[in-house]
């Protein structure tokens, strides 16, 4: 038993010293832009599998759609295309 606990002291102090070495130096990273530009409001279309940008046409299920911002200007969604 005694052998088993110095034999376990041995690997717990060895295991310690060994996880003490340095990180590896991190590149500095660039400074981010000052002022980014927010991203503009975009609509999903599932059919396509992509975002279309605020103005496109596209035909959803079957049906023509416009992709337009919402009232409140941060967001975009699908509406019926105004003939």
């Amino acid at each position: 038993m005694r052998t088993f606990l110095a034999t376990s002291a041995i690997a717990l102090g060895l295991t310690a010293c060994a996880s003490q070495t340095p990180a590896p130096a991190q590149p500095v990273a660039a400074a981010a832009p000052a002022a980014a530009a927010p991203k503009a409001p975009q609509c999903w279309n599932g059919d396509a599998g992509a975002f279309m940008d605020v103005g496109v046409v596209a035909k959803i299920s079957g049906v023509e759609v416009v992709c337009e911002k919402t009232s409140d200007g941060k967001n975009a969604q699908w509406m019926g295309k105004k003939h």
